[in-house]
């Protein structure tokens, strides 16, 4: 994809769809709130009803990463949210047949497994080739994306080993288990339009609970999970104040579990060593587990330090599943815990960068702030 497009691309869809700089909270929440449907949201929506809203935003971002396009490619969004629903850009009456059409190869051929998908064919690209490039036959290829699968590789060490050398890294089993909360002050940068710097508030108290706050010009950006629940309160979207559902919901979990590195070993199960792959030019040894709700990811721990480096974490959708990348960097003490200050998240529809200037473990918490938020001021 073209850098300009990349750039339409991502600037468009972090300000339609923010979801992924997820960040989370806690095991307080109340009642389970009956998720909002695509069609509760949005109008005219004919081939993806269904499905949580929070799962059909992701879905576009899928839409977009796989043809590189932005929103507007099959919307005319000149009138705001309502004239998304319009059919006048004949490319969206085309993509619903697209999906239909995806969905009835799955169905005839994988018995319904997602063996094909939207980048199957499209990889970037608004029309599928037909034709094969020498040029990609006869030269080196370009790195591909990490797969959703492992291959266990002969001769690499157990994920217990690997596990093991993590937590002696971070400073010890017992140490990292005493941090049971922290506060963290920080700035957080994005793509393209989102790239100056904005304040950022972290909360966090084992086992599962984070809320994220950051603090844009057109209102805060609230992201928490607590225990069984999670929402979304940002400016600029359908629903002041979203739900997290499914894959999304879960992944978001995880990340707050990793947040505390003792409970490493409990957050995935299923685990899984392949090879040696290269991260930041450096060997990292690779782990695959699977969350007991479902989320499939893959760690990245450096084979030298054994800290953690990368996690990417897949969410199930209709379309495909969603690829999250986090990159962990700059560890440094916190009541004799190793704790990345700097870590950057990628996923479909933005980049986010969060730096953090100070971290406060041990502190008490208000359970207010695992709560569900409020909608952001204007």
């Amino acid at each position: 994809m073209k850098s300009k497009s990349r750039t339409i691309v991502y600037a468009t869809l972090t300000s339609v769809v923010w979801l992924a700089c997820v960040a989370l909270a806690g095991s307080q929440a109340g009642p389970a709130e009956k998720p909002l449907m695509a069609e509760d949201v949005f109008k005219n929506i004919q081939v993806l009803k269904g499905i949580p809203a929070d799962e059909f935003l992701g879905i576009m971002s899928m839409f977009s990463a796989a043809l590189g396009e932005s929103c507007e490619t099959c919307h005319d969004g000149k009138d705001g949210w309502a004239s998304y629903a319009l059919d006048t850009v004949p490319r969206k009456v085309m993509a619903r047949r697209m999906v239909t059409m995806m969905t009835s190869i799955n169905q005839a051929n994988f018995g319904g497994r997602q063996a094909v998908t939207c980048f199957t064919c499209h990889r970037g690209t608004d029309r599928p080739r037909v034709t094969p490039s020498l040029a990609d036959v006869y030269r080196e290829a370009p790195p591909e994306g990490p797969d959703e699968t492992v291959r266990p590789a002969p001769g690499a060490p157990s994920a217990d080993q690997v596990l093991d050398k993590y937590l002696q890294a971070i400073g010890g089993a017992a140490r990292a288990a005493s941090l049971r909360s922290f506060v963290a002050k920080g700035n957080s940068g994005g793509y393209g339009p989102e790239g100056d710097k904005r304040p950022v508030e972290i909360f966090a108290r084992a086992p599962d609970q984070r809320t994220t706050i950051i603090h844009t010009l057109d209102g805060d950006s609230t992201t928490t999970v607590s225990g069984p629940a999670g929402w979304i309160a940002a400016p600029h979207r359908p629903v002041p104040v979203l739900g997290l559902t499914g894959g999304e919901l879960d992944g978001t979990r995880v990340d707050a579990q990793l947040s505390f590195p003792a409970q490493i070993k409990q957050t995935f199960g299923d685990w899984r060593a392949g090879a040696v792959t290269t991260i930041n030019d450096r060997p990292a040894q690779v782990l695959q587990g699977t969350s007991p709700g479902g989320t499939l990811a893959m760690l990245y721990f450096d084979r030298e330090s054994g800290l953690l480096v990368r996690l990417v974490r897949f969410a199930q959708s209709k379309v495909g599943r969603r690829p999250t990348q986090i990159d962990y960097a700059d560890y440094r003490d916190v009541a004799g815990v190793k704790l990345p200050f700097r870590w950057t998240v990628t996923w479909l529809s933005g980049v986010d960068t969060f730096e953090l200037m100070e971290i406060q473990p041990n502190v008490s918490i208000d359970a207010a702030r695992f709560a569900k938020p409020a909608p952001p001021a204007p």
